[in-house]
Formats: C-alpha cells, sequence, structure tokens
C-alpha cells in the first residue's frame, strides 16, 4: 500500500470472520500493528469489544461472511464501537500466500486509506422483522413441497384429484382428510365441493376413483398433520409480522396496488429495503443493490450483453413472482410491457426486466409517498405513435417545408 496515501482513520481494525474463529488486525498509525485471533462466544466477543475500546479504535471493517459476521455487529452495536460491512469481492487481496491474518491485515489497510465501500445494513429493529419475514417464506415454500408430496401419494393411489381441482383448496382438504380417515366412496368424497366446484361433481367423482391402500392413508394422516402445523405456524408469524408492520402499513397497503403485488409480497419488499430511501440516490442504484441491473460488460468501445449480478436473493426472488403475476393482468402496461419484451428475449428475461420495473415504482411511491397509476395497456401503441410523428415532422422540415399537423376524426 502507498504510504504517500491519504490516511482516513488513524486508529483502525479489519476482521475476518469465520465459524469458531475471528483474525483482528489493529493498525494505529505511526504507534503500531498489533494481530489477535478470538472466539465467537458471547464472552469471546465481548473481550474483542474491550480490546478495540482499548486502543481507541475509530472504525471496524468486516467481510460480510455467510451469517457469521451478525452476532459481532449486533455487539459492537450494543457497545457503541463504529463498524461498517463490506462486500467480500471488494476486497480481494493481492496474489500470494493466504491466511486469516493477512486477510485481516488486508482490511484494516484498506479501511485506514477510506478504500472500503459499506454495505447498507438496516436497523437492528428492521433487521429483525426481515429475519421473521425470510422465516415465513421459507416456512410457505415448505408447506408447499409437503403439498406436492401429498400430491404424489395420490397419483401412487390412482387418484387424480389435482387434475381437476387444487388439494390446498378447502374442499380439497376436506376430501383428503376423508380420504386419510378411511373413506374410498368416490360419490360420497366428491359431494364435499364446495362453491364453484360443485359444478364439477362429475369430473371429481371420476378422479376420486381409486386403490387407496391403508400405508398410504397412514402417510396422508401425517402429512395433512405436518401442513396443519405449518399453517398454524404461519398464521403466528403472519399476526407477528403484521405488528412489527403496523406503522408501514400505509406503504404496504399503497404498494398492494402495484399489479402483480399482495400484502405478503408487499411485506417481504418493505423488510428488505425498508421505507427510507434515502440511501439510495436514484431508483437504478437500488435495482443494482437487488441484482435486478443487467451488468457492464464493455471492451475496446463494444458494449456486450451483462448477466444479472448478484444482489439481494429474497427480494429478486420476490419480484420475479410479482413479475409473472402482473404478467397475466389484463389491459395493464405490465402486461403489455412484458408481452412486448418476452417476443424478442424470452419469458425469463422478461419477468427480471417486469421485475425491476415494479422495484423501481416502489422506490418512487416509497420515496415520493405517492400512488400507484397504471399507464395502461396502450402506453406503447401511443408512445410509438408520437414518436413516428415526431420523426416525419422533422424529415419533411429538413427539406424546406413548414409542416402543420390536423387531426382526423379517425384517429
Amino acid at each position: 500500500m502507498d504510504a504517500n496515501m491519504e490516511i482516513v482513520y488513524e486508529r483502525c481494525c479489519g476482521l475476518d470472520i469465520h465459524k469458531n474463529v475471528i483474525a483482528a488486525c489493529v493498525l494505529i498509525t505511526g504507534q503500531k500493528k498489533e494481530i489477535r485471533t478470538f472466539g465467537t462466544m458471547t464472552g469471546e466477543l465481548l473481550e474483542l469489544c474491550g480490546w478495540l475500546k482499548q486502543n481507541n479504535i475509530q472504525m471496524v471493517a468486516m467481510e460480510s461472511t455467510g451469517s457469521y459476521w451478525k452476532p459481532i455487529f449486533n455487539i459492537m452495536e450494543v457497545e457503541e464501537i463504529p463498524a461498517i460491512l463490506v462486500n467480500a469481492q471488494h476486497i480481494k487481496a493481492v496474489p500470494g500466500r493466504k491466511t486469516d491474518i493477512k486477510d485481516s491485515e488486508w482490511i484494516a489497510k484498506l479501511l485506514r486509506h477510506g478504500l472500503l465501500k459499506a454495505s447498507y445494513v438496516q436497523p437492528r429493529k428492521d433487521r429483525e422483522t426481515k429475519e421473521l419475514v425470510r422465516y415465513r417464506g421459507s416456512i410457505i415454500e415448505e408447506r408447499a413441497r409437503e403439498y406436492n408430496r401429498i400430491d404424489k401419494v395420490l397419483q401412487g393411489a390412482n387418484v387424480k384429484l389435482s387434475s381437476v381441482a387444487g388439494i390446498d383448496t378447502m374442499s380439497g382438504m376436506d376430501m383428503l382428510r376423508s380420504i386419510a380417515d378411511g373413506e374410498v366412496d368416490p360419490k360420497l368424497l366428491s359431494g364435499m365441493a364446495r362453491g364453484t366446484m360443485r359444478s364439477k361433481t362429475a369430473e371429481l367423482e371420476k378422479a376420486l376413483t381409486g386403490l387407496i391402500q391403508p400405508h398410504q392413508q397412514m402417510i396422508l394422516r401425517s402429512m395433512l398433520s405436518h401442513v396443519d402445523s405449518l399453517t398454524k405456524q404461519i398464521e403466528e408469524l403472519d399476526a407477528e409480522i403484521k405488528r412489527r408492520l403496523e406503522d408501514k402499513q400505509d406503504i404496504i397497503d399503497a404498494l398492494d396496488e402495484i399489479a402483480g403485488v399482495g400484502e405478503t409480497t408487499a411485506q417481504v419488499i418493505i423488510s428488505e429495503i425498508g421505507s427510507d430511501m434515502s440511501q439510495f440516490p436514484k431508483a437504478e442504484n437500488l435495482t443494482a443493490w437487488a441484482g435486478m441491473s443487467p451488468g457492464q460488460n464493455e471492451s475496446a468501445g463494444k458494449k456486450k450483453r451483462g448477466k444479472t449480478r448478484k444482489g439481494n436473493s429474497t427480494l429478486k426472488k420476490t419480484l420475479v413472482q410479482c413479475a409473472r403475476a402482473a404478467a397475466r393482468s389484463k389491459n395493464t402496461y405490465f402486461n403489455s410491457f412484458y408481452s412486448r419484451l418476452a417476443a424478442r428475449r424470452g419469458a425469463n428475461r422478461a419477468a427480471v426486466a417486469l421485475g425491476r420495473k415494479i422495484l423501481e415504482v416502489c422506490f418512487y411511491m416509497i420515496r415520493d409517498g405517492t400512488q400507484f397509476r397504471d399507464l395502461g395497456a396502450d402506453y406503447f401503441l401511443v408512445l410509438n405513435k408520437n414518436r413516428i410523428l415526431k420523426s416525419s415532422i422533422k424529415r419533411i422540415e429538413s427539406l424546406g417545408y413548414k409542416v402543420t399537423i390536423e387531426e382526423t376524426v379517425a384517429a
């Protein structure tokens, strides 16, 4: 590192974090360089904080290694030790022998000269809410997997319920519970249909005619018990998340108006990006942070296609789900945008692009406190019409003519 470079922090520390050990390097300009290793138990982390306070450290930098940084960052917040989290990709060391000690020293040197960019870390309260929201998402996914396992058991018993109706509906669950309890009469089972499903009674009777064995009924009882347990957990998490996001309910309700976005997905978006957009100067910064913007790939003045960068995987997955839902909406700007792009670039790229568009809309709505307004399915038709009109007028005027435009009744 160039000795003539500007020194931003006279007293700083770099941490190389692992599951069971932390390598810490303290640099004090003109005085000392000291390296120690600590364990990751709470008592050992408090010992690390005491050592940092003893050296009057101005700033600590650590890599965002898995989830191992979280307890250290949390304790430093409580102990009021200034710390930043940095992307591991931004601090790759120079070639040579790689050790934990060398890594911590390299982080400290970069920090001392202000060459590290702090990652966005939400306040403690918001991080807790995000943890709950992510856990709820994993439980919902596990319940969906269990429904798939139920369908596999039914297919093995030649019961084709999923070909006629959803097994996760109220009618479907009633039929499944009866099958698990020993009822095999297809006429009686199809009579449990509710609402609009009653119109499919004849089809249901055919689908429910199978060869159900006692061991399959036992498996179904176990699976349905698991589904009930997961549903109860989801309901408890829903109540806790709603309580924690009560002060942001107005924003959630506003985002719920966006085509493809529901209350649950709005809660995910808010928990991931927060309600304060000041940390993102522009919408482009937010979409890049989320991993929804294409990367730059330019060489010798030629621009090539760039893949989207790695970003917030939870947010990206949610936005793509919202995009696929918005693409199915009728007579909307999002549907028109998706259809135009999917025809040229394919469904997956179009879904990512539409997800980015939805995130940009969320950014402006949260930042400016505005409501969602759909631009309409004919937006691109009007846009193209105006573009053709302006281009034609410009070309005619370049030949020395004066153009007057008058709209006809047919137009």
